[in-house]
């Protein structure tokens, strides 16, 4: 399992151990000893899925704000995204900051963010399967978004057109949110 930083205090990629034969391939998407050596010291609690169906689908700024706040481990298991984490620590030396990288079913790399971070992602095929995994279980009254496009944010989505929800339609920008990291 290797770890690539990106830049952001506790952001990481990671590129699984991935064995294949001419059978297929297995790999261990979490390992506790191992994610603890690569200093992810959480405790999942939850596990999510998400499917969309069309290419073009923007999920986010989406994270739950104190006392039940996320961290999350997420993987593509169908499909491709470009996965976003916008560093929201207001103390953090890189607030404001944000990082991208493409998911997808064939190069299996996952994407941990601490909590702190708000997190989208923006399909880049048809048919898409995202799983991830929180340290906090989901809390309606903590559910926040940002606006996908925040001029002081700046996230570069590669799209045009985005396909959104109604709430992230709605999202407030960052500067009037009451994000409380």
């Amino acid at each position: 399992m290797k770890a690539i930083e990106t830049g952001i205090e506790g952001l990481v990629v990671i590129e699984p151990d991935c064995h294949g034969d001419h059978r297929g391939w297995f790999m261990e998407t979490y390992s506790k000893p191992k994610f603890e050596a690569l200093g992810i010291t959480c405790e999942f609690v939850q596990d999510n899925q998400s499917y969309s169906a069309q290419k073009g689908t923007l999920r986010g700024l989406h994270f739950q704000k104190n006392p039940m706040a996320q961290s999350k481990l997420l993987r593509c298991t169908r499909g491709k995204i470009l996965d976003v984490a916008v560093d929201i620590r207001k103390n953090s030396p890189t607030y404001k900051k944000w990082y991208a990288v493409e998911l997808s079913a064939e190069n299996k790399k996952q994407f941990f963010m601490p909590r702190g971070m708000a997190h989208g992602f923006v399909t880049l095929t048809d048919d898409v399967e995202v799983q991830y995994k929180v340290d906090a279980v989901y809390a309606p009254d903590c559910d926040r978004s940002i606006r996908f496009d925040d001029p002081e944010i700046g996230v570069d989505w590669g799209v045009t057109e985005p396909i959104l929800s109604e709430k992230d339609l709605k999202a407030p920008l960052l500067k009037d949110s009451d994000a409380d990291f």
